[in-house]
Parts: structure tokens; sequence; C-alpha cells
């Protein structure tokens, strides 16, 4: 045995195993304590336009407290943010968000109508050229996947290898919007429309931790099922009330004159009512996020959920990069005793 680095034996022959270890004969070394294997750390960022931002504040808190982060799975911004983190950029990204006005916002969308989405998207994409340069996903120091969504199939796709530039655009290319993205002949678009926040790939990839951004968790209305609807409902009982009040047509001596003739007035537009074809998109996709989020972290949810009070920010003000990186900060300072006690409790023996 060994006492304060002096071999101490009983008058038993003394020989040296293989691997040089002391010990007397026919008596088998002591084997040394196993070391505890620190626990993988995954971070799962969703998917939501410019609320993606407080992605970057999310993982400078991460940072600031120690926590290692060894798998990233993004989702739309959030393969953007977790590419740019990854590849040891966040910092550029950061300080590009915070640049950005209405107007710088508008210049970097390339408009054209002879695509299959409003953008072309080439500005964009040498903008993160610029940062990311020709930049691999295999060769980043830490496991990476983007998540993207095949068109026509509706095949979940991770994206594991090849170029990182092309990987983050095919996982944001919302239908629409941008274009499709092409790679190894598959034409990809947004991952959101499958996966928007990706805790199954970033489980799947490794980590024994699973942290996820939730950039939908703070909205404020939640669908539900109108079990009987139909066209005579709301108007029949309006017209209903204006009759027992006395109410009369309005008689066209009261319209205003425009032009030498009295001419009806337009009508107000409803209350709730579409106003333009962005705003439907911008619902239908609020909508679409939701209930797949939803459903999706129901069947495999992550460790800690961190979920932005984002409920205020619009989807596409991208010029509100500082509130929207505060907003990921507070919300991941809030939840950092939670993150240490879950990645404690996660050390296993190796």
């Amino acid at each position: 045995m060994m006492w304060d680095g002096i071999a101490l034996f009983s008058g038993a022959p003394v020989r040296r195993s293989a691997d040089g270890v002391l010990g007397a004969a026919g008596v088998p070394p002591v084997p040394e304590p196993e070391r505890p294997r620190r626990a993988k750390v995954g971070l799962a960022l969703g998917g939501g336009a410019a609320r993606g931002w407080s992605h970057i504040g999310a993982i400078e808190v991460l940072r600031e407290a120690g926590i290692p982060i060894d798998v990233v799975a993004g989702c739309s911004i959030g393969a953007a943010v977790g590419a740019c983190h990854a590849a040891g950029k966040l910092g550029e990204l950061r300080e590009f968000a915070l640049s950005l006005t209405k107007r710088r916002v508008m210049g970097l969308l390339d408009f054209h109508i002879s695509g299959s989405g409003l953008i072309a998207g080439e500005r964009l994409r040498r903008l993160l050229e610029r940062d990311l340069g020709a930049s691999r996903i295999e060769d980043l120091p830490l496991t990476f996947a983007a998540v993207a969504t095949e068109l026509g199939t509706g095949h979940e796709i991770w994206l594991t290898r090849g170029g990182l530039v092309e990987a983050v655009r095919a996982s944001y290319a919302l239908p629409g919007i941008f274009d499709p993205v092409k790679i190894a002949g598959r034409w990809l678009m947004d991952g959101a429309l499958v996966n928007p926040v990706p805790v199954t790939a970033a489980r799947a990839l490794g980590a024994d931790v699973v942290l996820c951004v939730n950039l939908n968790g703070d909205m404020r209305v939640r669908g539900t099922v109108i079990q009987s609807h139909g066209a005579e409902g709301a108007d029949a009982v309006m017209e209903a009330a204006a009759e027992a009040a006395g109410a009369l047509p309005e008689e066209p001596r009261r319209w205003p004159r425009i032009g030498g003739r009295r001419t009806k007035p337009k009508p107000r537009p409803e209350a709730g009512a579409p106003s333009g074809i962005a705003s439907v998109m911008v619902d239908a996709f609020n909508i679409t996020q939701d209930r797949i989020s939803r459903s999706r972290l129901a069947g495999d949810p992550p460790d800690v959920m961190i979920n932005p009070k984002l409920a205020q920010m619009g989807l596409f003000e991208f010029h509100r990069a500082e509130e929207c990186i505060e907003l990921g900060r507070q919300a991941t300072k809030r939840l950092l005793p939670e993150i240490h006690e879950m990645i404690s409790a996660a050390v296993t023996p190796v």
C-alpha cells in the first residue's frame, strides 16, 4: 500500500504491473476513484424573427455565469445567433444588431418579384459571409445544428455539416418572404414550420441538460376551440339591437358633399379586421409558431425553459435590438439558480 508517497509492504515480494502500479504478489492494485464527468449542456434557440436578438442576451449571461455550452441547435433567427456564437462572432453580431435603424433594416432587404419569395436575401448572405466566411459546421469548436424544413415533403432537416452560412440561410427562409435555399439537392425553408424550439435536436446531439430560449413563451393570446360558429351570429344580434333602439338607415341628404355631389362615406374598418397582407402573414406566422411550439415542447420538454418577456416586441422590429437583448439577459438571470442546480444534478461518473 502507499503512505505519503512511500510503498510499504509486509514482506511480500513486490511486483510492478504493466501499467506501472506497485502491488504485492497476487494482490491487485486498488483502483483510483472515478472522476465525475461534467454534464454536457445543450442550448436550443427558437425562431421568432426580431425577437431573436434576445438570444444574444441569454448567451451572454450564461457565459458570464461560467456555464459552458457544448451543443447548440438553432431554428430561424436562433440558427443565426447560434452560428455566430459557435464561430466566436457573437460580439460582432451584437454590434451589428445595435447599429440597426428602421431605415437600415429596409436597406438590407433586396425585394424582387421574379423569385418564390419577396426578398432575394443576397444582401443578408453577404453580411453573414463577412463575419462567418467559409466556416463549416463540422469544424466548429462545439456541436451545432441548424433546423430547416424541406419544401414539398415537410421533412425536418438537421443541418450538421457543410457550409455554415448556407445552413443558416436555409433555416430562416420564411416562406413567401425569402427564397428557399437548395442544399445537397433539397429545397429548404424556415425550420420554424416543423420545430420552432429544437429541444429534440439538442438532446439527440448529445446534450445531458438542455436549456431552451422560447421566443413565443410570453405571448398573451392562446388559441382555443370555438365549437359552434356560423354565418348568422354577431351580425344578427347587432341588427336586432339597432332596431330596438330605433336606429334608422342613414339618409342620403346627411352624406357629406364632395365635388358638388353627396357621397356615401366609406365604412370604417371593423375592429380586428385584416389590415393588409403583411399583417395577415405576421399573424399567421405567430399562430403557427405558438401552436407547434406548445405541441413539441409538451412532447419533449427542456430541462430549463427561458421565456423572455417579448409580448410587446413585433416580429420585424429589428431596430429594437438593445431592448430585446436586455430582456433576454433578464430572463436568463432569473433562472441561473435553477440552471446551476440542474447541471450539478446531471454530473455522472465516467
